[in-house]
């Protein structure tokens, strides 16, 4: 269990740009979590300016993100989720 303390103070410290959010999605590929981060991505934006949408997708669930879609998400987007679903 992760420490949720050191976790938020981590969050807090990241700051969108006033041009609005770089917003980055990493579908796990599994069944439904391209619907599953498309609800996700609409509240975002009802909720907080978004300048951009990165949406990138794994090509296998049981292997870890490339290099490559890490780094273009480190490069293109304030913050990242990524969800997982059945």
């Amino acid at each position: 269990e992760a420490p949720a303390p050191a976790a938020a103070v981590a969050a807090a410290s990241r700051k969108a740009a006033q041009s609005g959010l770089r917003f980055g999605v990493l579908d796990n590929s599994k069944g439904n979590a391209d619907h599953l981060l498309g609800f996700i991505v609409e509240g975002v934006k009802a909720a907080l300016p978004v300048a951009s949408v990165v949406s990138l997708r794994k090509d296998s669930v049981s292997l870890p993100a490339p290099g490559p879609i890490l780094d273009r998400l480190a490069a293109e987007a304030d913050f990242v989720v990524s969800a997982m679903a059945d």
